[in-house]
């Protein structure tokens, strides 16, 4: 599979898929040495996928007595790796059409998961030992054996990262680079994981990368006695499907699915930032799992907030990924966001902006390839989720703000807690508030979602605090706050006792 890269397919898109049907057909054409292509990829066949099983499946166990101090070092080796090699990365995403801005972006948040303050409270996490009445007492959590690892078509090398972390819990992995956007994912496991292993002495096999074929690839792993673990990352719908098919097959499914988050705006918040975090919702044009969907504000700043957000849209444009500042990515095929929209407004929402397509210069377009930045007014707490944009994760540069209904701000502020916590998907939720009350109160009741952040980017990564996992139709009935080298290991006990009699530690106690 050729890669092409992203700014080709906005200068000359017939070019661009006339080079990848001709490659697909011929890979060894002359059309490889156009300037459009990037890389490529050898697509696996059953026989490559059994082989990469075994290989995890033969390495686990030696890799699984590698101390834990030393697997840690995969960590920090590999964060090393990523300021030494910034600009390789950056270039790796801008030729998978990530805009320079947001590849940056994706850089410095896996330096976050990496951080000393995270791979510290990993190891915490991983090994924790006491002394009591003549024992050492260890809990510590144990691999689960072979993890298979699916990262999504939209941002395959930052997800494929978190695999690092399940190399750290002791397990063995096999990558599966998605077949349609496999250059980035092939790059990081090969080129810059695999040489950090070898310079670890981890045994061959431990890390295993194949572009293949989804179903081919999924029920390879399904059926293969050799997968403990499958990390599977994508749609709500196909995941729970999913779920429950490796709970049939006596394996863990880890479920990264959907967003739908919620942003609330309290009267006395900094309205002005509370806009630039809620404009975060266009960033690569939505199609970030992670930034708000949908934003509850309080009826006495509604208006003033409105207009704030307005105000930052402007700074959200359209533009070639290598260009500085650009912010919106290409959206092929945009027929639901249109329908969401003319629901939204034939319900009686009303546009504040947006809502066309544009050129790659900003030029309102009806052919254009990208969305503009688009904010829809829904005025009423009460019948909002019987608008599908405020209902379900949108996937576009579109958001809902909702205006509640004037009311007292006790009851306010237990109709938007009911609101978050009803929301049926539970990845990220934020508030933004002066009063210390209402944050307690806020904190203290809000049970939805994986992670919860307080006047501050609803996108950003910070050490210590996980960046992915959540409730419902994000994780599934397992679904938590997602530290992907605690969820790929499961915790054990042990008790390491000196001339303790038996008969008294049953009896005696």
């Amino acid at each position: 599979m050729y890669t092409v890269s992203g700014r080709s397919l906005l200068e000359d898109v017939f070019t661009s898929v006339t080079l990848k049907r001709t490659l697909e057909k011929d890979p060894d054409s002359d059309a490889a040495h156009h300037p459009y292509v990037v890389g490529r990829c050898a697509v696996a066949g059953d026989a490559a996928l059994e082989l990469a099983s075994e290989a995890a499946a033969a390495a686990a166990p030696s890799w699984a007595e590698v101390p834990l101090e030393r697997r840690m070092l995969l960590g920090t080796r590999f964060r090393e790796e990523l300021v030494r090699r910034r600009d390789e990365f950056l270039d790796m995403l801008t030729a998978e059409a990530h805009p320079s801005k947001l590849a940056r972006w994706e850089h410095s948040s896996l330096l976050e998961i990496f951080s000393e303050e995270s791979l510290g409270w990993y190891q915490q996490q991983m090994h924790t030992e006491f002394e009591h009445q003549g024992r050492r007492l260890i809990v510590h959590r144990r691999p689960d054996g072979v993890v298979a690892f699916n990262p999504p078509q939209n941002a395959p090398l930052p997800s494929a990262a978190l695999g690092v972390l399940c190399l750290m819990a002791g397990n063995a992995v096999v990558m599966r680079a998605p077949r349609s956007i496999a250059l980035s994912t092939m790059w990081l496991m090969r080129d810059v994981v695999a040489p950090i292993l070898d310079e670890l002495g981890a045994p061959p096999g431990v890390l295993n990368a194949v572009c293949g074929n989804p179903k081919q690839t999924m029920d390879s792993w399904l059926a293969s006695p050799l997968i403990d673990d499958i990390f599977y990352i994508g749609g709500s719908e196909e995941g729970l499907r999913f779920e429950q098919t490796c709970i049939a097959r006596g394996k863990k499914p880890i479920l990264e699915l959907a967003g739908n988050d919620t942003v609330v705006v309290w009267s006395d918040a900094d309205l002005a930032l509370a806009a630039e975090a809620v404009t975060e919702a266009f960033y690569g044009s939505g199609q970030i799992c992670m930034v708000p969907n949908c934003v509850l504000v309080h009826p006495a700043v509604a208006e003033e907030f409105l207009g704030h957000v307005k105000e930052q849209v402007k700074r959200i444009r359209p533009g070639y990924p290598e260009d500085e500042d650009v912010l919106l990515s290409p959206v092929r095929r945009s027929e639901r966001f249109f329908r969401l929209l003319h629901q939204a407004l034939d319900r009686g929402g009303e546009l504040v902006t947006g809502g066309r397509r544009t050129e790659v210069d900003g030029t309102p377009s009806d052919t254009g390839v990208f969305l503009q930045p688009t904010v829809v007014r829904v005025n009423g707490l009460a019948g909002a989720r019987e608008f599908d944009l405020v209902r379900e994760e949108t996937f576009f540069p579109l958001i809902p703000v909702v205006i509640a209904e004037p009311a007292s701000d006790d009851e306010l502020l237990d109709s938007f807690i009911d609101f978050t916590n009803s929301n049926p998907y539970g990845l990220r939720n934020s508030l933004w508030a002066g009063s210390d009350d209402v944050v307690d109160t806020f904190v203290r009741r809000v049970t939805n979602g994986g992670l919860l952040k307080i006047n501050d980017s609803h996108l950003g990564c910070v050490p210590y605090l996980p960046t992915h996992g959540g409730t419902g139709l994000t994780g599934g009935v397992f679904g938590e706050a997602n530290y992907p080298i605690l969820r790929t290991s499961r915790l054990q006990g042990v008790s390491i006792a000196h001339g303790v009699s038996p008969y008294e530690a049953v009896f005696g106690a």
